[in-house]
Parts: structure tokens; C-alpha cells; sequence
């Protein structure tokens, strides 16, 4: 049973309560390892959840198209000064649909189609949105991309500032969606300074790092920062845009009414509570458990035989290349969320497989340090894990029920916020 219950939506419609109950026990029943996933608090599912969902409210605090903002705009400021207490921004956006969207917002505001754009590539580790082929991003402005090296693993500083001197773009890029190490903020500042480029820093993927003190910050260095939510910041899926006071106007007409409508007020929300939540002081040990988790995690693999990209972390997320094992990304994926685990498969660099088939798994250790795992079970996790893709190389397909029940068992001693299972 969901707690609290669900008596109007199973009343009226069973179909959605079930399926609604049933994700909230794999969520419970599961090792999460996605590296883009978490657990949000209670608080923060109630912000969600709530009446605000009801109203509509396009436009900015005091300049609203629509009347009875007297609750809206107080909590949507409440929202920005939190988000520029947080990160130490002198101007904060929190209407952004999604990371998508702010990443576009970003281009809105800086650059016309067909400028130069330096991001990157996805299969190295990037986003969609900084340039890649099938995205509007590459497709409406000239989309140059830098790549990690093949020896370390890392970005190749060296490439990013050759690319940005020969090619001048109007933004640059850095951060990403696969990236295991530190971003080096002041080296990109420094590059995009010198050819006269707009840096932009997508940490959607370790806000909560930056938060709680736990990863460098872009802020200071970046001229606009982007951010979701969702991840390891442990709130509800949204965004935020971080910018100097230089950039606030054309930011916020980026994205109203440049790119979206009325804003997702329960989201804004969710996103205020969230914030309140990672300013306080446990959020900092909260961030480090995470990196913590993720090295102890990283140490038992490789002590397994695992080809980690880089040779390891610096912050929430693993990226490992299966080549050695004899098993490719996607089949490994599906035969360890069968097992118990839940990941992604993903593409390494220099990938010779397919997108849709690659090398590679992703997966990092937010959402299992919010349960309350702790370095001490990193090889336990590490060794189910090993068995699983050992048995899936070799077409075994009986090894995964034994996991997940052990599994269950593991994960049953450790709460999942906003839910519990009855008996």
C-alpha cells in the first residue's frame, strides 16, 4: 500500500493506482543505479502532488498575464532567492520544463541560427542539446565537438581550446551526461575568454554535488549555468537557469516568452523545498556519501576486472566499457534490472558498437546513498553485479532470480522516503 494512501485515484480509477503501487515497490525492491534518478522527500512529493498544479500563471512575479498570482509569485521568489543562496548566483530562472529546455533557452539568448557551438560529443559523454547530430541544437547552429582522450579517458583540454581558437564559437559547452571526473570550470573560463566565447555549464548531472560542496562550482566561471532537479540535487523534474545580473533580462525572455508558456507552479514548488532541503547542513554529508559510495563502488568493480572509462570516479557516476567481458551494454542492462539492479545501458568513448547497442553501462550511486547504503556494501552490490553479467555473457539466465530475492532482502532493511510496504 502506498503511504499515504491513494483512496481517490484507486476509488476512481484501479487501472492507473496499480500501476502507480506497483512502480513504488520496484523503486522500493530494486538497487537503483541510474545515474539520472533519485529519491525526492516527502515534503517535496506533497509540493508536487498539490493544488498549485491547478493554476496557471504565465509571465514572471508582478508582471503575470493572468490574476490570483497572490500565492504564486511570493512562492516563485521564494524559489529564486533559495536557488541564489544555494549556488551563490546572482540571478536564477526556475521555470524551465526540463534540462532540455534550459539548454535551448540558453542558445535563445546568446546565439542566432547558424552561429558556432562547441560541445561535447555524445558519444564521449555530452548532451543532446550541446550540439549532437539528430538534436534542433546541431541541426540549427554550427555544431563543433571536442572529445575525451583515449588514453585517460578525460576531456582533452588541449582539443577544447584548439577547436575553440580555430573555429570561434559563440558558446561553449562543458559538462555532460557521462562524465566520471572533476569539470575543470576555470580552464573552460579561461578558453572561452580567449576566443571571445559565451561558456555555458550544464551540471544537471551533479548540482547536488556543487550544493553540497562535494564538486567545484561553475559559478564565478560560467556565464550561465543550466541545471535540472531531479538528480542529484533530490528534487521534483524540473530546471533552473544560474546567470549573472548582466544576462538576468535576456535569460528570462529566453525562456518566457521565447520558448514556453505558463510555468509548472507544483513544480516550482517542489523545486523551493528542494532547495531549503540542500542547504542544510546534512545535505553536505549527503554529498559526500554519494562520492564516497560511487569510489567504493568503482574500487570493487575494478578489483573485479571491469574497464572503467577514466579508471574510476570523481563524483556519482561509473561508466564502464563491457569489451573485456564479452558481453555488449544492452543485454548486460536487462539481465541485471531482471537481477535486481536497475541501470542504463550506454556508449563508451570511441565506442566501435552501435548507439542503440553499445559497449557500455552508466550508473551512478545517488539514489541507493539517499536509502542509506554506505561504502561498506559497495562489493556486495559490486559482486552481485559481477554475477549477473558473468552469467549474461554466457546465456545464464538462472542466476537472476536468486539475486533479486537477495537483493529484496538487502533493500528491505533500508527506507524508501514516502513509501512503505504494509506487513
Amino acid at each position: 500500500m502506498h503511504q499515504p494512501s491513494l483512496p481517490h485515484l484507486q476509488g476512481q480509477d484501479p487501472s492507473v493506482a496499480g500501476l502507480v503501487e506497483a512502480e513504488a515497490r520496484r523503486q522500493f525492491e530494486k538497487i537503483r543505479l541510474i545515474a539520472s534518478e533519485n529519491y525526492v522527500s516527502p515534503a517535496v512529493l506533497e509540493a508536487t502532488g498539490s493544488v498549485l498544479t491547478n493554476k496557471y500563471s504565465e509571465g514572471y512575479a508582478g508582471r503575470r498575464y493572468y490574476e490570483g498570482q497572490q500565492n504564486v509569485d511570493p512562492l516563485e521568489q521564494l524559489a529564486i532567492e533559495r536557488a541564489r543562496t544555494l549556488f551563490g548566483a546572482e540571478h536564477a530562472n526556475v521555470q524551465p520544463y526540463s534540462g532540455s529546455p534550459a539548454n535551448l533557452a540558453v542558445y535563445a539568448t546568446f546565439l542566432e541560427p547558424g552561429d558556432t557551438v562547441l560541445g561535447l560529443s555524445l558519444p564521449m559523454g555530452g548532451h543532446l542539446t550541446h550540439g549532437w547530430t539528430v538534436s534542433a541544437t546541431g541541426k540549427w547552429f554550427n555544431a563543433v565537438r571536442y572529445e575525451v582522450r583515449r588514453d585517460t579517458g578525460r576531456v582533452d583540454m588541449d582539443q577544447v581550446r584548439e577547436l575553440a581558437l580555430k573555429e570561434r564559437p559563440k558558446l561553449i559547452w562543458c559538462g555532460g551526461t557521462a562524465l566520471p571526473r572533476t569539470i575543470d570550470f576555470p580552464a573552460f573560463a579561461e578558453i572561452a575568454r580567449e576566443c571571445g566565447a559565451v561558456l555555458a555549464a550544464d551540471i544537471a548531472h551533479i548540482a547536488g554535488l556543487v550544493a553540497g560542496g562535494a564538486h567545484p562550482s561553475p559559478v564565478g566561471h560560467a556565464d550561465v549555468v543550466t541545471t535540472t532537479t531531479h538528480k542529484t540535487l533530490r528534487g521534483p523534474r524540473g530546471a533552473m537557469i544560474l546567470t549573472t545580473d548582466e544576462h538576468a533580462k535576456a535569460v528570462d525572455r529566453a525562456v518566457f516568452p521565447g520558448l514556453q508558456g505558463g510555468p509548472h507552479n507544483h513544480t516550482t514548488a517542489a523545486i523551493a523545498v528542494a532547495l531549503a532541503e540542500a542547504a542544510r547542513p546534512d545535505f553536505a554529508d549527503y554529498a559526500r556519501a554519494i562520492v564516497a559510495n560511487a569510489v567504493a563502488l568503482a574500487d570493487a568493480l575494478l578489483e573485479r576486472g571491469y574497464d572503467l572509462v577514466s579508471g574510476g570516479t570523481d563524483n556519482h557516476l561509473i561508466l564502464i566499457d563491457l569489451t573485456n567481458k564479452g558481453v555488449a551494454g544492452k543485454p548486460a542492462a536487462r539481465a541485471l534490472d531482471e537481477a535486481g539492479i536497475e541501470l542504463n545501458y550506454n556508449a563508451v568513448p570511441f565506442d566501435p558498437r552501435k548507439p542503440f547497442d553499445p559497449s557500455g553501462l552508466r550508473l551512478g550511486t545517488a539514489a541507493i546513498t539517499t536509502r542509506g547504503l554506505t561504502p561498506d556494501l559497495m562489493p556486495r552490490v559490486a559482486e552481485w553485479f559481477d554475477e549477473v553479467v558473468v552469467a549474461a555473457g554466457k546465456g545464464d539466465t538462472t542466476v537472476a532470480d536468486r539475486v533479486a530475492a537477495e537483493i529484496r532482502d538487502l533493500m528491505a532493511a533500508y527506507p524508501m522516503p514516502g513509501w512503505a510496504p504494509l506487513g
